[in-house]
């Protein structure tokens, strides 16, 4: 069995500038001032229909990001509605092949210290998981039965695609205390990284999540 950390990889995000200016030309268009359009004037622009609330220009960019959680944290990501998603199938994907290292890959429970006694109960349960796995499919399950005793620790593999607008959402209810600890760890560090990159967009929930920003440490 292999004990992983989460992480993310953003797979497809546009030159920053290249996002204001397509931006800014959409925006322009509904007041019809394309003739305003000059060096430096996208930001101040964007910043400014942010502020009002007119956010439905913002949808015309979208990102694309790997996210590698657990099943349990993947179960709450798919949830969002107005996203793509292609996601690893415990279907297909059998772990008692090579390629897979013939175990499973759980993912670390970061709120438990390594080998203390809640951490070492999880670890054991993760255990007798992959044992259980791999015995129906020794017996001639299949690995779509087999599923049926893996843990909501499992590593899984999530590709996420979604507009501006809805990852500014995403990350106001995902960065919240009320979520799940383990979505905080991938979110948070996630929105730092959108910040860093296409800081007009993400600077107000930047500001509301720094705080909790800091206290987790980049996965990347």
């Amino acid at each position: 069995m292999k004990v992983i950390d989460p992480y993310f990889e953003i797979l497809h995000m546009a030159d920053p500038e290249d996002i204001y200016t397509h931006l800014e030309l959409a925006a322009r268009t509904c007041y019809k001032s394309e003739d305003k359009i000059d060096r430096g004037t996208a930001h101040d622009l964007l910043r400014r229909l942010l502020k009002t609330g007119h956010e439905s220009v913002i949808e015309h960019i979208s990102i694309s990001v790997r996210i590698v959680c657990d099943r349990g944290v993947s179960h709450e990501i798919v949830r969002h509605r107005l996203c793509s998603f292609s996601q690893e199938s415990t279907r297909y994907a059998n772990y008692s092949r090579e390629k897979f290292g013939r175990e499973i890959t759980v993912i670390r429970p970061f709120f438990w210290e390594v080998n203390s006694d809640p951490y070492l109960i999880w670890k054991e349960a993760m255990e007798a998981c992959e044992q259980a796995y791999l015995a129906l499919l020794a017996r001639g399950a299949k690995a779509q039965e087999a599923r049926s005793v893996l843990p909501n620790s499992l590593k899984t593999d999530l590709i996420v695609t979604a507009n501006i607008r809805e990852w500014m959402h995403i990350f106001n209810l995902r960065c919240s205390l009320a979520s799940h600890p383990q979505m905080r760890q991938i979110m948070l560090p996630l929105l730092k990284e959108f910040y860093n990159r296409i800081p007009v967009f993400f600077e107000s929930l930047h500001d509301k999540y720094e705080k909790s920003i800091e206290s987790f440490p980049a996965l990347n």
